[in-house]
C-alpha cells in the first residue's frame, strides 16, 4: 500500500481532535504579502479557504494589497510617499487605492476561492458601513482607523456556505472612503466579531526571541515586555500592537505565521505542532 495514502489517513485522524475544537468557531485570516503575488500560492491559501468551511469553520478573510496598488499607482503616473511605512494618500491616490483594493485584488481573491468550489462574496468595509473610520494621526490624508465595526452583514454570512472576503477600506462619517492598514483592519473585524481567532499571515515565520528563534507561544505581557526591550522591533511592532488590541477587543487569540509556508492555516489549526507563534492574553 502507497505510504502516501497510510500518512494522508493518519494525519487526518490525528486531526480529529482539532477539526472538533473549531467546529461552528470564527476564524478572520488576514491575507497579504508575497502569497498573493503567486498564483500557485493564491490557489493553496483558496483550497486552505474552502476546507475550513467545509469542517464547519467560518472563515472570514481580509486581505491588504500594496505592491498591486504600487504597481498601478507608477502605470497611472501617480506619485505616493510613505511616512513610517503608511502611505501618504491624497483624493487621486485614494481613487486609485480604492479601485485596487476593492476592485482588482478583492475579485482575484473571491475568484480563487470560487474556482476551488466555495462560495465568495467580495466586501470593503464601506458595504453596510461594516468598518467605520477616523482620520489616523498623524494626518496622512485619507488613510483611516477603524473606530466602530459593524459586524451584522457579517452575521448573515456565518452558517451559511458563503465566504466573506473583505477589501480594507473605511468609511468615514460623512461617507468619505479612508484607507486602512490590512492589519489594523483584520484585527477590528475580528475584535468586533469575538472571533475565536485572528490569524495574521506575513512573510516573516513568526515573532523571534533575542537569539532569532521563532517563539510558539506568547502572552500579552511578554510581548509588551519584548518590545521595551528591543526584541520584537521593526515591522513586527505593528503586527504586535494589532494582535494586542483584537485580543483587548476579546479575540481568543492571535496567530502570526508565515503565509508562503504551504498550507500555513491548516497547519496551524489542525496539528499539534501547528505553525507561527501565538498570542494569547
Amino acid at each position: 500500500m502507497n505510504r502516501d495514502w497510510i500518512a494522508t489517513a493518519k494525519t487526518l485522524s490525528e486531526a480529529l481532535p482539532y477539526l472538533q475544537r473549531y467546529d461552528g468557531a470564527t476564524v478572520v485570516v488576514k491575507f497579504g504579502g508575497h502569497a498573493m503575488g503567486d498564483d500557485a500560492a493564491m490557489d493553496s491559501f483558496a483550497r486552505d479557504i474552502v476546507l475550513m468551511k467545509q469542517v464547519n469553520i467560518n472563515p472570514v478573510v481580509v486581505h491588504g494589497g500594496g505592491p498591486m496598488i504600487n504597481e498601478m499607482l507608477d502605470q497611472l503616473q501617480v506619485k505616493s510617499e510613505f511616512v513610517n511605512g503608511k502611505r501618504i494618500t491624497d483624493e487621486a491616490t485614494m481613487k486609485v487605492v480604492e479601485m485596487v483594493l476593492s476592485g482588482h485584488v478583492n475579485k482575484r481573491i473571491v475568484s480563487a476561492i470560487n474556482k476551488q468550489g466555495g462560495k465568495a462574496v467580495g466586501l470593503s468595509g464601506k458595504d453596510a458601513n461594516l468598518m467605520i473610520c477616523k482620520k489616523a494621526e498623524p494626518d496622512l490624508g485619507f488613510v483611516g482607523e477603524p473606530v466602530q465595526v459593524n459586524p451584522g452583514v457579517l452575521h448573515s454570512f456565518l452558517n451559511t456556505n458563503l465566504i466573506p472576503v473583505i477589501a480594507p477600506i473605511g468609511v468615514g462619517e460623512g461617507g468619505e472612503s479612508y484607507n486602512v492598514n490590512g492589519d489594523d483592519a483584520a484585527g477590528a473585524i475580528a475584535a468586533g466579531l469575538k472571533a475565536d481567532r485572528l490569524l495574521l499571515l506575513t512573510d516573516v515565520a513568526g515573532v523571534k526571541d533575542a537569539d532569532g528563534n521563532v517563539v510558539t507561544a506568547l502572552t500579552a505581557e511578554n510581548v509588551r515586555k519584548m518590545t521595551e526591550d528591543g526584541v520584537i522591533a521593526g515591522g513586527m511592532i505593528p503586527k504586535t500592537q494589532t494582535a494586542l488590541n483584537a485580543i483587548a477587543g476579546g479575540v481568543r487569540a492571535v496567530v502570526i505565521l508565515d503565509g508562503r509556508a504551504p498550507n500555513a492555516c491548516l497547519l496551524e489549526l489542525f496539528t499539534e505542532h501547528g505553525a507561527g507563534s501565538i498570542i494569547r492574553a
